[in-house]
């Protein structure tokens, strides 16, 4: 695992979740010094903003959280009206908020560059994911050169970089990693239902079991896997 200097800084993005989680215990193990974005956007499952607080605690890492307003109408995320899917892939389902990775990593880049970071990390998958356009890796190829461009960092030779650690990863090849790292899984949240307990059905718990099933691992939040 590479080290970088003392004095580097960098943006997490952290959901509460476990890819953020793992992401953000993988840029503290490389030596970055830390500030963890946490987003208060409306989303039905509140219950993961808890849990990136207790994760940003828990790694010892400064935070923030940014409240905002998205329109709803559009995300089973946003509004309650409209029913969260089962696990049944196919197309982009309705728990895609419209344009949410690039409004945060928007934040992020703004942030970063206030406080002269070198790189923002999210925890985005195109592997074991639910097919949103904003965390497959052209998405990123193409944000980075915009970045580059539309910054006074990035004009003046100082680019700041979105790195994305997991894109290529299954979950199971995830939850390992996590687990090398010490990552406090029985933290994060992930069931988009926000209940007292996961429901077990919907698209983000059938990835989470999968991945716990996958890597031969129990789930101390969920009581399954192996």
């Amino acid at each position: 695992m590479k080290q970088v200097a003392k004095d580097k800084k960098a943006i997490v993005l952290l959901s509460g979740g476990l890819d953020s989680a793992t992401t953000l215990y993988l840029a503290k193990a490389e030596g970055y010094r830390i500030t963890c974005l946490i987003f208060d956007y409306g989303q039905r499952h509140k219950r993961e903003i808890n849990s990136a607080l207790k994760l940003a605690r828990c790694a010892g890492c400064d935070f923030n959280i940014i409240k905002l307003g998205l329109p709803k109408g559009s995300s089973s995320l946003l509004d309650r009206k409209i029913k969260i899917p089962r696990s049944a892939f196919g197309g982009i389902p309705s728990t895609y908020v419209p344009a949410r990775n690039l409004i945060f990593l928007s934040i992020a880049t703004s942030f970063a560059e206030s406080i002269k970071a070198d790189n923002i990390f999210i925890g985005a998958n195109a592997i074991d994911f639910s097919g949103y356009p904003d965390c497959r890796p052209k998405f990123y190829r193409i944000l980075n050169q915009l970045i580059k461009t539309g910054t006074k960092a990035g004009v003046e030779g100082r680019p700041i970089k979105i790195l994305t650690p997991l894109i290529k990863k299954s979950k199971k090849e995830i939850i390992r990693l996590g687990r090398k790292l010490n990552v406090p899984y029985e933290l994060t949240w992930s069931c988009y239902k926000g209940g007292k307990r996961p429901c077990g059905v919907c698209e983000s718990c059938f990835l989470r079991k999968k991945g716990f099933n996958e890597a031969g691992l129990k789930d101390s939040l969920t009581n399954s896997g192996k």
